[in-house]
């Protein structure tokens, strides 16, 4: 059984440098991943590219080509991908062991998660290759400055978890950057009442019944929480990662292994 991470999240919400973070801090601890590089536009990379679909398309050679703008481009490319999971990428993933595991660094464009299916059919590839999967859903903290955009961010996380249906692990990322925390502790442990009420203060009245459906969904369903990631922080890093081994039984697999071919139980 192969383990896996899909980092998602919208445009400049920092996924490349928590996969590059990633990388440093499993190096530290003498643990091993690979990180797969799926955004056909990136240049430049803090780690090493294990697998890399700009070898199998080009954001650039695209738009050349075909004339079409980055957004067209990339969702072209993405179409390429999804065209050739079963000869390209399986090709690939015959590269790793059973128990490998890889960090798949996703492009940012949100449409690629919420509502077209490439993605959903690329975890679905990855599922048939016997990988436990967790989606890795990475949101600027500084985009979080009031009700309204905490909203807006549960409910792009929402979209993704209902498209993927797989596990997630929600991270307010780039919390190193954040000048006054205490701004974000009502998102991080979210009181609905407060929520709704600053949400019906910031909104016209005719929206007080969605406010209040928007409130319940995120409350009573516990669907949507977020995890702050101060990359600074060892601790922190090891606290997010922790969390998604959990989510993918990460490891539980080797302590059976090791338990089955303990001497002491000859």
């Amino acid at each position: 059984m192969g383990y896996a991470q899909l980092v998602i999240g919208p445009a400049g919400s920092g996924k490349s440098t928590y996969c590059s973070s990633l990388h440093q801090h499993c190096e530290t601890v003498g643990r091993t991943i690979h990180i797969v590089n799926l955004d056909p536009a990136a240049e430049n990379f803090d780690y090493p590219v294990a697998m890399d679909i700009r070898e199998l398309i080009s954001l650039d050679d695209v738009m050349e080509e075909l004339g079409l703008g980055p957004n067209g481009g990339l969702i072209y490319c993405m179409e390429h991908l999804e065209e050739n999971l079963d000869d390209w990428l399986s090709e690939e993933l015959d590269n790793y062991m059973d128990d490998d595991y890889l960090v798949f660094d996703c492009p940012g464009q949100i449409e690629l998660f919420s509502h077209v299916p490439m993605l959903k059919n690329f975890v679905e590839h990855l599922k048939r290759k016997n990988f436990n999967i967790c989606v890795v859903y990475l949101l600027d903290s500084q985009f979080i400055t009031d009700v309204t955009k905490f909203i807006s961010g549960c409910m792009a996380s929402l979209s993704a978890m209902v498209q993927l249906e797989l596990p997630h692990v929600n991270i307010l990322s780039k919390m190193d950057l954040v000048r006054n925390k205490r701004d974000l502790e009502n998102y991080l442990n979210p009181e609905p009442k407060t929520l709704l009420a600053e949400l019906n203060r910031r909104m016209a009245p005719q929206f007080e019944k969605l406010n209040k459906s928007l409130i319940e969904l995120v409350d009573q369903y516990s669907m949507v929480s977020f995890l702050p990631l101060d990359l600074r922080k060892e601790s922190s890093i090891q606290y997010i990662l922790s969390q998604i081994d959990n989510c993918i039984q990460y490891g539980e697999d080797a302590d059976v292994k090791i338990k089955d071919f303990d001497p002491d139980d000859d």
